[in-house]
């Protein structure tokens, strides 16, 4: 990928970056069938105080020709950070992204200096993994229609236009494209593995930022709040699952205060 727009934002081999290359870094790893533009809003709002980095997970946009794979994932973060980010980030997840991002979290802790979690509250073990599975089987059957994968592109669409965002944004995001496959191939590496588990080893701050409406993830929310070591709820009101999306700007005020509040003081 070729780099555009210098230091104002761009991509360098399927990553966006914006902001000074001086400033705290936030690493935004998005989740299934979106891209790194997802967080479009964010890097706008956000990239005049930080150093902004949001790389395309496997499966998805400038990726799109690799499945996705849970270890890749987590070896293609680690190089953001490693790279781009001087060897430790904030580090934002969203749904698969805050799956990836949690384990990463706890497999590195040195590389992370706080962590926000946004629709992954919800451990898929016991009941929740045969779910997990289920559900992914499912979407893998389903999504080897043509037919079906451009009709839940054309959804995708639809929602994005629905969320009254900038025109530019909005475009962005949709030329980006939709990818609906990696969302059941995601599921076999979710299944049965204890991310509750794997946030109680990370040491530092946590916060679990989650939308009103995401009913599923916010029935784990407390309990994941309490495993963690260091870790806080909010709660964006009268919004679901990709509230990013539905209030960006709420979304990146709370990254904001959560940064100046638990993670400048442990840089």
């Amino acid at each position: 990928m070729d780099r555009t727009g210098g230091e104002g934002g761009g991509g360098l081999d399927g990553i966006d970056v914006a902001g000074p290359s001086d400033a705290p870094p936030i690493v935004f790893v998005h989740g299934s069938v979106f891209t790194r533009h997802m967080w479009a809003p964010q890097r706008r709002a956000l990239s005049g105080e930080f150093r902004i980095l949001a790389p395309d997970v496997p499966g998805h946009g400038a990726r799109a020709d690799e499945p996705f794979r849970f270890e890749p994932t987590l070896a293609l973060l680690n190089e953001v950070i490693e790279t781009h980010a001087d060897g430790s980030a904030l580090v934002v997840g969203l749904s698969l992204g805050g799956y990836v991002s949690t384990e990463y979290a706890r497999r590195r802790p040195e590389r992370v200096d706080g962590l926000v979690l946004t629709g992954s509250s919800a451990n898929p073990i016991d009941g929740l993994e045969l779910v997990t599975r289920a559900v992914g089987g499912v979407s893998r059957l389903a999504t080897r229609s043509d037919l079906v994968e451009r009709g839940v592109v054309r959804l995708a669409e639809r929602w994005v236009r629905e969320r009254n965002l900038p025109p530019d944004v909005e475009a962005e995001i949709i030329d980006a494209g939709f990818y609906p496959r990696p969302f059941g191939e995601a599921g076999p590496y979710l299944a049965g593995r204890d991310f509750r588990a794997a946030l109680a080893e990370y040491p530092g701050p946590s916060l679990l930022l989650n939308g009103e409406r995401d009913r599923l993830m916010r029935r784990g929310e407390r309990k994941h709040a309490a495993a963690a070591r260091d870790a806080r709820v909010e709660v964006i009101d009268g919004v679901g699952h990709v509230c990013n999306l539905h209030r960006p700007r709420a979304y990146a005020d709370a990254v904001r205060t959560f940064d100046r509040r638990a993670v400048a003081r442990n840089r």
